[in-house]
């Protein structure tokens, strides 16, 4: 295959890849907490076939891992008691089987057995680590901006929104929910506040995102033409060759 063959392909694939985020990023425009993605790309030089003269070495396009924008997503009201938001940097941190996770989606719910737990079961922490339990009969549960959660006149525990140094160490999990992949220790955050009866939206920007999908749709078909083009301009020259012969 000619080299320009192998350098579209490579364009190709990256294109794919790039299309299956932004689509992804347009499928979670209505998720709470999430944040809008991007795929990051680099050049691969290589020592490829070549002629006297000719490009040396040729760069195939490659991708180079996946960005993340953390940033604040609008705030929605929605008046349910454990709907809670985090306004500021941080995350919520929550316990698995496997360890901590974190998360910016605060859709929370009571278990059976009256545990704050996330929309996948998974235990809501308090500051000190533990989990929070309430009890329906001491009354409506309240969260002041600073994360105390009483009930009536009974102080229940405290959330805290945690945050690291380099949010480029936390890894999807899936379920809106993300994994510490080093050795960092998540500290308080200064001036987050936690509102209550609240949800953080998607800061995706659809039309954005749309236009995005719009372009890289068009750069795989201008692709695809370039690459037809070049190899009916080899086998032209390859049947020139054979006439002259």
């Amino acid at each position: 295959m000619d080299n320009a063959l192998y350098v579209g392909l490579s364009r190709q694939m990256v294109l794919r890849r790039q299309l299956d985020i932004v689509a992804n990023n347009i499928a979670n425009a209505d998720t709470s907490g999430f944040k809008v993605e991007e795929l990051l790309q680099k050049t691969n030089p290589a020592e490829p076939a070549y002629t006297l003269q000719g490009p040396r070495p040729v760069k195939f396009v490659g991708e180079d891992g996946v960005i993340r924008d953390f940033g604040q997503g609008s705030l929605r009201r929605t008046d349910a008691p454990l709907d809670l938001a985090i306004e500021g940097k941080g995350f919520f941190q929550v316990q698995s089987p496997s360890g901590p996770l974190y998360t910016r989606d605060g859709a929370f719910q009571l278990n059976d057995n009256g545990v704050l737990v996330t929309a996948g079961g998974y235990p809501v922490m308090d500051d000190g680590g533990g989990s929070i339990t309430l009890d329906p009969q001491l009354g409506q549960v309240s969260i002041s901006q600073d994360g105390t959660i009483t009930q009536g006149s009974t102080r229940v525990g405290k959330l805290a929104a945690v945050n690291f140094q380099t949010l480029a160490t936390l890894q999807k999990t899936g379920d809106n929910l993300y994994r510490n992949t080093s050795n960092q220790q998540p500290t308080p955050v200064e001036g987050a506040k936690i509102r209550q009866g609240m949800l953080e939206g998607s800061n995706v920007n659809s039309i954005l995102e749309i236009s995005k999908m719009i372009e890289i749709s068009r750069a795989y078909e201008q692709m695809a033409k370039i690459m037809d083009s070049n190899s009916e301009l080899s086998k032209s020259a390859v049947a020139r060759m054979g006439k002259a012969q």
